[in-house]
């Protein structure tokens, strides 16, 4: 039986590596070659476009001819992908007497190196060999890496006396709803967790996936007493940050999107606790998306505009300008404005908006129960009434809520 290939990682920042060939495979390999810091000379008489464009930003040196006798002198490591059989036969043989680890694309078993299937996770390079060359399937080590990297990094995969944790608090969007739609680095932290302070509107399905040590506390139970409930949710994660716990503060869509997000960052930051921020979907682009609605297109509309509409537009409190908005020839996504949209539509409209202008109201976007209601600015309010439409729903107001396929409305 053949020996197995003796796993290594090299240390290339400042070393020479070569590689032969400009083509598909080492626009695969340059990056991470670069990334570790080699000094690349790259020989060949063409290369990709990407290629090309490492080349212009100086992070290879490129010389723009077939492989010469000599070529890998002084270099650590080579990789030989060229697509002239003679060339990587000699160039490979040079290898072999200068001692230099040789990759070959074209012929695993002339090779003296392989290049692993690796893939990264918070700090950790997972690399993924087959055992020798004659079982060699790519698709098979890609497969084994991915699994390994996607239980890293969704928690799935956890070692038994080591689960990280990351100290103090976690601001997390968690998405629009679908429990698909958070982040990587948000499943992961949540993975870490003990304690979530949960919104409403967070993913609830991802709640019932975290293992039972883990406490979840409803930010809308929180007795607030004497202080307002965002001071009682600001004081909770306080609290919990002190006792040395790993804190997630589950939000739904973004943070900073109307999700008070940096109320509690100065909060924390005055509490001297340390606070990650990490952004999500915002239901104002995805929960549109979810429903056939583009809030750009091409010929149609050229900006979009997100708005709370929970203040009505003759509230004196209101920051928005509406007559403004009227304005506007783009699209206008409104956000918690289902109770208000009567009043919010007619302000439009008093202001020079089309009566005509199609209007769509989205409740609980990208869930299972996701509904898509259509109306226009003269229609909006009563057909709110009508159909029964309850937040949370994302309003799309605008020439784009025609323009997709009406198989989809």
């Amino acid at each position: 039986a053949e020996n197995p290939a003796y796993p290594v990682g090299l240390r290339l920042t400042g070393r020479k590596v070569v590689v032969l060939g400009g083509g598909q495979v080492a626009q695969r390999r340059l990056p991470a070659l670069i990334a570790a810091g080699a000094d690349v000379l790259l020989v060949s008489p063409e290369a990709t476009p990407s290629v090309e464009a490492m080349a212009d930003a100086g992070e290879i040196t490129w010389r723009r001819r077939p492989y010469a006798e000599g070529d890998l002198e002084d270099a650590w490591y080579a990789l030989i992908a060229t697509s002239d059989a003679d060339a990587n036969t000699r160039a490979s043989a040079e290898a072999e007497r200068h001692r230099v680890w040789c990759v070959r694309s074209d012929d695993a078993d002339a090779a003296t190196a392989w290049t692993p299937a690796t893939g990264h996770s918070e700090g950790v390079t997972v690399a993924v060999l087959t055992t020798n060359a004659k079982g060699r399937d790519p698709r098979h080590t890609a497969a084994i890496r991915d699994a390994v990297v996607e239980g890293l990094r969704d928690g799935t995969l956890v070692a038994p006396h080591y689960r990280t944790r990351t100290p103090g608090v976690a601001l997390v969007g968690g998405g629009p709803g679908d429990p698909d739609l958070i982040t990587v680095r948000g499943r992961r932290l949540l993975a870490e967790a003990d304690v979530v302070i949960a919104d409403r509107l967070g993913p609830r399905d991802l709640l019932a996936e975290l293992p039972p040590h883990v406490e979840i506390i409803d930010a809308a139970k929180i007795p607030y007493g004497r202080f307002m409930a965002q001071e009682a949710i600001n004081n909770a994660l306080i609290e919990h940050a002190k006792q040395g716990k790993s804190v997630v503060r589950l939000k739904g869509g973004d943070p900073y999107v109307f999700g008070r997000g940096m109320e509690e960052l100065h909060a924390l930051a005055e509490a001297g606790i340390p606070c990650t921020v990490v952004p999500g979907i915002s239901s104002s682009i995805s929960v549109p998306g979810a429903a056939g609605i583009p809030v750009t297109h091409r010929g149609v509309a050229h900006e979009f505009t997100v708005v709370s509409g929970h203040v009505a537009p003759d509230d004196e409190r209101s920051l928005v300008d509406w007559p403004a908005l009227a304005r506007l020839t783009g699209t206008l996504v409104i956000l918690m404005g289902v109770d208000k949209i009567g009043k919010i539509a007619d302000t439009l409209v008093a202001h020079g908006k089309s009566p005509d202008t199609p209007v769509a109201l989205v409740q609980e976007g990208t869930t299972a129960a996701q509904r898509r209601v259509d109306a226009t600015l003269a229609t909006v309010a009563e057909v709110v009434v009508a159909e029964d439409v309850k937040p949370p729903a994302v309003i799309v107001v605008g020439e784009v809520v025609a323009v997709g396929p009406q198989t989809l409305a």
